[in-house]
């Protein structure tokens, strides 16, 4: 098992240092399991938030093609939005954003939380009515940009394409590294929306911890619609690493209710316990839900072993004061 073509791909040094690995000691006695954390809410630009793995390798190739704006697209508290926009920042570059809205109206969904940030770093933000296909969409505003004399790069919404996946799998670098000989996880659980660090996680689990099961928790979609997203993403980056990928991919899609971007009980419930337990802050879109299935999953004894499990949180606090009050 071999991931020696991972360091192959150019980069841009942003997160510094591998993210912690903590144990969880009181939330562990609640669920009488112990459960561990991978903190990547602590990379280290803007507020934190998974990523900026993914941009590592997005704004080397941006560099390398002589880009001056990153152009991309999500939701108007889009992490990710937030975080590309931060990269642009530190690398002197251009940010343009397609935003839309999942349905959410309060004025601290529109003008709070990752909104504000954006208008912090002077990202120039284009509201479509949604994005229906944001492919298509993203290529029509990089055509007008480069008639103003612009040269754009697009970033893919999430960051999720093969090269973006790259900076998943040396997180599970990093996972297998921090637990080697400490601790024998049974099972990895991780929010699965443009599954990218889904499939990144995949490939580099599978290489590395062959018999750790990775559960994800879909935050979006049904089963149906998001497997084919997640494996088609992990055969590509399995072809650009020279790999074999024969994995399965689990996904658990009860927890992601009424839709995208809409709190639910159950992972409003998961955001408090764990501010209450532990004094570490989930968001509702995206590690409250995720949260929600972990502890779910235990109840439920639907993790296929028994031990300790490792949580993956992908950041996205700052949506807490988009989503205030939760309810």
């Amino acid at each position: 098992m071999s991931l020696h073509l991972l360091h192959s791909f150019p980069r841009i040094e942003l997160l510094g240092a591998p993210t912690p690995l903590e144990h969880l000691p009181r939330f562990s006695d609640y669920l009488g399991r112990d459960i561990f954390i991978k903190r990547d809410d602590f990379t280290p630009v803007a507020l934190g938030g998974n990523k900026l793995r993914k941009l590592e390798f997005l704004a080397a190739e941006a560099l390398r093609q002589g880009a001056d704006v990153l152009l991309t697209a999500g939701a108007i508290q889009s992490n990710h939005v937030r975080q590309t926009a931060a990269v642009a920042a530190k690398l002197g570059l251009k940010c343009v954003a397609l935003l839309e809205n999942p349905g959410v109206h309060s004025e601290n969904y529109l003008s709070n939380g990752n909104r504000l940030l954006l208008d912090l770093m002077d990202t120039e933000v284009v509201m479509v009515e949604a994005l229906h296909d944001p492919v298509a969409q993203l290529a029509g505003q990089a055509e007008r940009l480069e008639a103003q004399g612009f040269r754009p790069y697009v970033v893919p919404v999430g960051g999720s394409n093969a090269v973006g996946a790259l900076g998943y799998v040396e997180c599970a670098q990093e996972i297998a590294h921090q637990s080697l000989g400490v601790v024998d996880f049974a099972a990895v659980v991780v929010a699965s929306g443009s599954a990218g660090t889904h499939a990144g996680l995949a490939i580099g689990l599978e290489q590395l911890l062959p018999e750790t099961e990775l559960v994800g928790v879909t935050v979006s979609r049904k089963v149906a619609d998001q497997q084919p997203k997640v494996v088609a993403l992990q055969q590509e980056l399995a072809t650009l690493l020279e790999l074999q990928a024969r994995a399965p991919i689990t996904l658990w899609d009860d927890y992601f209710a009424p839709g995208y971007g809409t709190p639910n009980e159950e992972g409003i419930e998961a955001i408090k316990l764990l501010a209450r337990l532990e004094g570490i802050f989930l968001d509702p879109v995206y590690t409250g839900k995720a949260m929600a299935g972990l502890i779910d999953g235990i109840t439920q004894k639907r993790f296929r072993r028994e031990g300790p499990i490792a949580f993956i949180h992908t950041g996205g606090s700052p949506a807490l004061f988009a989503y205030h009050p939760l309810s």
